[in-house]
């Protein structure tokens, strides 16, 4: 029996939900599939800008019911320990994963969205009607496929992405802790192969997530090792990690990050938040361009179905790829340019030095990642 929907959505993180949300309010039959149950723990930085809050308080999310933190202050801190402080220009709120992608399933399933815990095994292009192969739960047919399923899956390797064809050297790690720290200040702390951002969420935990080479990494015997080995070298981290305590029974980590380009647009699936391109945590901006990739894609659908001319689909998909480009080009571009910048030791130390005696130059590195 065909399940035809208007829109099916592969991945229920941020993006996904986001989408489901504004799609479903719209009217628009909506199924989202997601191989997890919710709540989850991500492994995500846990800061979101303020330029998402009044999208969505249009979709009637207003993130404030769980009591987000809310971070106002910046600090960067070099290899050696040297410490930069700034004013966040926009401002921004913490929250975890596990709390915040519930709320939004909730707000999904109550606007008429039909969410299953299942896996998008293959997007087929059939006939102007996409053809969606799940795992467990049979085929389903819609017009339109957003794919909003992460960094990486096998979904990419159906569709033939080329960056899926290229390993990545990068692994991210993540826990929440408690402790003794600043509830307004989000900072991002540079060590020896990659950065580790530290910022509170809701009731008072700190989210601490870091990013690393693996071939740094894998000099090591485990985690534990690495942190002394390598984290504590900056100071600033050995005493924020010595005056805290882990909550999780052990950290979360994933592996093969890929930072490279993607396109907005693969086989007639509109990709979403990280499916469409990730920038480098040292930005701190992954889950506002989720929110706001989702907005684009979904704007754009609902025009595509209330308009009485439909435009061709190649139209519509040519326009989200140039908006897409449009929005977050720059902000990618700068995330790579920052990364290779503090990748190099020389270069790394002339930037820090540079921002320290010019600190104005830090809240306009921020803008350049933010939007407005």
């Amino acid at each position: 029996m065909q399940q035809t929907n208007d829109v099916i959505i592969a991945g229920g993180g941020l993006a996904g939900l986001t989408a489901a949300i504004h799609l479903a309010r719209a009217g628009l039959k909506v199924t989202l599939f997601e191989k997890h149950a919710y709540p989850q723990h991500k492994v995500c930085g846990e800061y979101i800008s303020n330029e998402v809050l009044p999208y969505l308080r249009e979709l009637d999310a207003d993130p404030s019911v769980l009591q987000p933190s809310q971070l106002h202050k910046f600090q960067f801190s070099s290899q050696r320990g040297t410490l930069i402080s700034a004013t966040l220009p926009l401002g921004g709120f913490g929250l975890s994963r596990y709390a915040l992608d519930q709320f939004l399933m909730h707000k999904a399933v109550s606007h008429g969205c039909t969410i299953v815990q299942d896996s998008v095994v293959s997007i087929v292009d059939n006939d102007d009607q996409m053809a969606i192969k799940t795992a467990s739960s049979g085929n389903f047919y819609a017009k339109y496929v957003m794919g909003a399923y992460g960094k990486r899956s096998g979904i990419d390797q159906h569709l033939d992405r080329d960056f899926i064809k290229h390993k990545s050297p990068w692994l991210a790690v993540k826990a929440h802790y408690t402790g003794s720290y600043d509830p307004e200040l989000v900072a991002l702390h540079h060590f020896k192969g990659g950065y580790c951002g530290v910022s509170t969420v809701e009731n008072g935990l700190i989210n601490i997530c870091y990013l690393t080479d693996y071939k740094t990494f894998k000099r090591y015997r485990n985690i534990e090792d690495f942190q002394e080995q390598v984290l504590f070298k900056n100071p600033h981290l050995k005493d924020i990690f010595r005056d805290c305590h882990m909550v999780f029974d052990a950290p979360l980590s994933i592996g093969q990050i890929s930072f490279e380009k993607k396109e907005a647009v693969t086989n007639h699936v509109l990709m979403v938040g990280d499916a469409a391109g990730l920038i480098h945590p040292l930005c701190g901006n992954g889950m506002s361009m989720a929110i706001l990739g989702a907005k684009l894609a979904s704007s754009l659908l609902i025009k595509q179905f209330e308009s009485k001319h439909h435009h061709s689909r190649a139209m519509m998909e040519q326009t989200y790829a140039r908006e897409w480009t449009s929005h977050f080009k720059q902000r990618l571009s700068m995330g790579r340019s920052l990364s290779d910048l503090l990748q190099n030791d020389f270069l790394s130390s002339f930037l820090t030095a540079s921002v320290a005696r010019f600190p104005f130059i830090l809240p306009h590195l921020i803008r350049r990642t933010h939007g407005h």
